[in-house]
């Protein structure tokens, strides 16, 4: 696919971590057909690729993004109901793609974050927004709904607060986003204060062996809104027996009565490897 191919550039660090970003500068990096169809190629292949162990999703410009691009939709308008359920197809294969990636994800959020830009926040693992970011479900507005985005927006912020703010299409500030869980932190507006966190969080998952960070995020996924029932016990019970024994859960324990680092902790690790 070469139409556009700047719109997301990926970059993948010799320590593992993938950076997507969005890079429609001039468009607020609102999203069209095209846009998405790079971000699914993108996320297809890091989710195959074995190298990789983290995810950060960022964005180029004053803005995470503007939502979706206002001509495609215009242009959407006037195609037919079968040419619509494609295209919206499209973009709820990019939001269960980013949700069930099968490594952590980060969201690195400055700006405004509206309509499908929370879906993206939503399904990923950990959200940071700098203190002026700005999130709004203005899709009403328009006319619209947040269709495909729906289903992971009631399950981060709950149906009560999604009832709310997609029928108001207020406009949140990052205080208000933290408190309603759809951010998990909120740093200064200074250029660097993203990063400083990143590079924490970054030094903590790469400590973690990368097979239980996918076992553990699958786990999440299974266990939500789910009973405890005598099969999920079974399966809970199944699992750890699983990973004792597995090569890199003997490889923990070895290392940690070793008093030594395990072998999957990076040597050389710095945040300036990622862009």
């Amino acid at each position: 696919m070469n139409e556009r191919q700047h719109d997301v550039l990926c970059n993948l660090s010799a320590q593992g971590v993938a950076t997507l970003t969005l890079n429609r500068v001039e468009k607020h990096n609102a999203f069209d057909g095209v846009m998405i169809a790079h971000l699914l190629v993108e996320l297809e292949r890091l989710s195959a690729d074995p190298s990789v162990r983290v995810l950060v999703l960022q964005a180029n410009g004053q803005h995470f993004s503007a939502g979706a691009d206002l001509l495609w939709m215009r242009s959407m308008a006037g195609q037919s109901k079968e040419h619509n359920y494609q295209d919206a197809s499209e973009l709820a294969r990019l939001m269960q793609t980013l949700d069930s990636f099968p490594h952590p994800t980060i969201a690195l959020v400055h700006g405004s974050a509206f309509g499908g830009a929370l879906g993206l926040i939503c399904c990923c693992d950990i959200a940071i927004a700098t203190q002026d970011a700005r999130f709004c479900l203005s899709e009403v507005k328009l006319g619209l709904i947040p269709a495909t985005i729906g289903p992971y927006v009631c399950r981060t912020i709950g149906q009560r607060q999604a009832r709310r703010y997609m029928l108001s299409a207020e406009t949140l500030d990052a205080a208000n986003a933290l408190r309603l869980g759809l951010l998990h932190q909120v740093v200064g507006s200074q250029p660097h204060a993203l990063r400083e966190v990143l590079d924490e969080l970054l030094h903590r998952l790469l400590h973690n062996g990368p097979n239980a960070l996918t076992q553990a995020k699958r786990l999440c996924q299974q266990c939500d809104n789910q009973p405890i029932t005598p099969e999920l016990i079974e399966h809970t019970i199944a699992l750890i027996a699983q990973i004792r024994v597995s090569p890199e859960g003997q490889e923990g324990l070895n290392a940690f009565f070793s008093k030594r680092a395990p072998a999957w902790v990076p040597k050389d690790w710095s945040v300036k490897d990622t862009p």
